[in-house]
């Protein structure tokens, strides 16, 4: 929404700078030729592009725009990405190392702990484990899942937990004290649980806070670490189907990207 919101402003900046006459195809072509003058990114471009899609076509919806421009803005097309970006991923043991520097004797390290396991052994997206409960951590025929988690176009997946995430969970919610509910909690300055849940921006902070030193300042991500589980997973002889439905990915392509294959 934030995304969204930024690329709006941003296009209407622009359109007030000049009469440009109504919403149609030809102006947001004109957009987009701009976009590509600015030397931005392609996925900068195409994610500004989205914005002015949904807008004409939630406006078709409510009767502000006719449908058949709505329909020409939609089929716009977005800029090219040339080549594949291959992103960040950790070697065995620098997982192992990063698991190793939050403070155990802290309950925040406990948990940092917590949050680092589960992004590198079940590769769960920032967003899907800022929302994780108690609740969908279930033992199925002698092993410990995550029960129906709803990932990206709402597609529903279950994820085995390793028992070394398995044991970092449990170190957590027994030094926080948690029973139910949301898994991760902020914690404060006397070392207490505070709060109902924690969103994806902690997430980040989290993995920030802890991953200093194994690459460059500022480069390592959840998604570099959901990206390391794929990765060893590979490794240990999984195969891309296995990988594909672990991650939640509609398509095998996308896993094969992941790995860089």
């Amino acid at each position: 929404r934030r995304a969204y919101g930024q690329a709006l402003d941003h296009f209407l900046g622009w359109y007030r700078e000049t009469p440009r006459g109504p919403l149609r195809r030809a102006l947001v072509q004109e957009y987009r030729a701009h976009l590509e003058t600015l030397g931005l990114a392609s996925s900068t471009i195409n994610v500004r592009l989205a914005a002015i899609r949904k807008l004409a076509s939630e406006a078709a919806e409510n009767g502000l725009l006719d449908r058949e421009l709505a329909s020409g803005i939609v089929k716009v097309k977005g800029a090219k990405r040339h080549g594949v970006r291959a992103g960040n991923w950790l070697t065995r043991e620098q997982a192992k190392l990063l698991l190793q520097v939050p403070d155990r004797s802290t309950l925040k390290g406990k948990r940092d702990h917590a949050v680092l396991a589960l992004l590198i052994g079940c590769g769960l997206r920032r967003t899907e484990l800022a929302q994780l409960t108690l609740e969908v951590l279930q033992q199925r025929e002698g092993r410990w899942v995550l029960i129906d988690l709803e990932g990206k176009g709402r597609r529903v997946r279950s994820v085995p937990v390793p028992a070394w995430v398995k044991a970092a969970i449990e170190e957590w919610i027994a030094a926080a004290g948690i029973s139910s509910g949301r898994l991760l909690r902020a914690t404060n300055k006397g070392g207490a649980v505070w709060g109902e849940g924690v969103d994806e921006r902690a997430v980040w902070t989290i993995v920030g806070a802890n991953a200093g030193g194994l690459l460059d300042a500022g480069k390592l991500g959840p998604h570099d670490l959901r990206r390391t589980c794929a990765k060893l997973c590979r490794g240990a002889g999984g195969e891309l189907e296995q990988i594909q439905l672990l991650l939640g990915h509609a398509s095998i392509q996308t896993t094969e990207r992941y790995l860089g294959t």
